[in-house]
């Protein structure tokens, strides 16, 4: 088993955490304008097949009468 110590773990967690390579403001401020536009993207496409698919079900079925 692995040896449990949690200074140690400690010590080896803040040292990965210093290899890590992190973003700069300006990638995070675009990657989340980009991860907003394709949400609204992916909102406005399950609406409109939403929609398409009621209308149909409801022609199936002859309730739109």
């Amino acid at each position: 088993m692995a040896n449990l110590n949690p200074l140690q773990f400690i010590r080896e967690v803040r040292q990965e955490v210093g290899k890590v390579t992190w973003p700069t403001w300006k990638e995070v401020w675009i990657t989340t304008v980009m991860v907003l536009i394709m949400v609204a993207l992916a909102s406005i496409f399950f609406l409109i097949a939403d929609m398409v698919i009621s209308r149909l079900i409801k022609l199936i079925l002859g309730l739109g009468a």
